[in-house]
């Protein structure tokens, strides 16, 4: 490339090195045989020299089921933007595919680590921190850590008040048997609420907190007599399974026979299959306090930890009534 250019080699390192110093007319040189060349600069070679690779590492497990699919890639174009380079690991779900996720996590050396939900096991946050990396949890529960969290029991409340409103008392959970904490908080809230108004709840839970873990809900629900009149799903994709459950095996006519309010706001439920009421996480803005919080730790390591709490929204659609117009705001 030097010789292309017509300068010297230190020169087209001086070029590529931010912060150096070289000459308008030499750097317009080296990148015109930059392109003719189709060099690009090896990042993550600098980084590992620099003893900063600028990989961020993703921990999650099936980042493509649900709303783990829809924060993955908004994380992923955060990390771009900042500059980083998005490090994707699946935790998989036997001990050797997590043991093999945590070699390939820690054997890069990344700059830092963002866990996605309850399911990565607790080990990969207790490495992080013994290997010296910042860390940001989103959805957990673990103490002395950095957190993004959505405020999970005030929307399960919400959801027991609206269904209580409209007059429906055999109320009904479709949780998981995943038992991560956001899982957790949503399944108690609702329960708690329901019953302090008065209401009757049974919870079914399906193995995992998905399509099938919802039809694995209805199964258990709608076999009851006397049927609930309303359920709340932990999640959007369990309200799908359910919702389909309830027509095609039950002739349940939803929002008549059932109403239905689910979590996360995917863009599967606005479908005219489907149009769920739910309450809306928003990735992006996840992605953005997540980036904030490691940014504030990368910045000064000995801070105490934080915690950033996001409230959803109510998103009034078909699949439940709502008691009162106060309901839809």
């Amino acid at each position: 490339m030097a010789d292309l250019a017509g300068v010297s080699r230190s020169a087209v390192s001086r070029t590529f090195t931010p912060g150096a110093s070289v000459a308008l007319e030499t750097r317009e040189k080296v990148l015109e045989a930059a392109t003719t060349l189709g060099y690009q600069v090896n990042d993550l070679a600098r980084g590992l020299l620099a003893n900063r690779s600028r990989l961020v590492g993703l921990v999650v497990t099936k980042p493509e089921v649900g709303f783990r699919a829809h924060l993955v890639a908004s994380l992923s174009r955060a990390l771009i933007r900042r500059g980083n380079i998005p490090f994707l690991i699946d935790t998989g779900s036997s001990e050797q595919e997590m043991q093999a996720a945590q070699a390939a996590l820690f054997g890069y050396r990344a700059e830092a680590t963002i866990i996605l939900s309850g399911s990565p096991p607790a080990s990969f946050a207790e490495l992080a921190r013994r290997n010296g990396q910042p860390l940001v949890m989103i959805g957990r529960a673990e103490a002395d850590r950095d957190h993004v969290r959505t405020d999970n029991r005030r929307a399960a409340a919400r959801a027991a008040a609206i269904f209580v409103r409209s007059g429906m008392n055999r109320l009904a959970v479709a949780g998981s048997a995943s038992g991560t904490p956001s899982i957790v908080e949503r399944e108690d809230a609702f329960v708690e609420a329901a019953e302090r108004l008065g209401a009757a709840v049974r919870i079914a839970r399906g193995s995992d907190t998905d399509y099938a873990g919802g039809q694995e809900a209805a199964a258990v629900l709608l076999g009851l007599r006397p049927r609930p009149e309303a359920i709340f799903c932990v999640n959007d994709l369990m309200a799908l399974g359910l919702m389909d459950a309830a027509r095609s095996r039950f002739g349940c006519r939803i929002p008549q026979d059932l109403s239905v309010i689910g979590f996360d706001d995917i863009p599967e439920a606005s479908w005219d299959a489907y149009r769920l009421t739910t309450f809306r996480q928003d990735p992006e803005e996840i992605a953005a306090r997540a980036i904030g919080q490691l940014e504030r730790r990368l910045s000064d390591p000995e801070a105490a930890p934080s915690t950033v709490q996001l409230e959803s929204v109510f998103i009034a659609r078909d699949s439940a009534h709502l008691g009162r117009p106060d309901d839809a705001e």
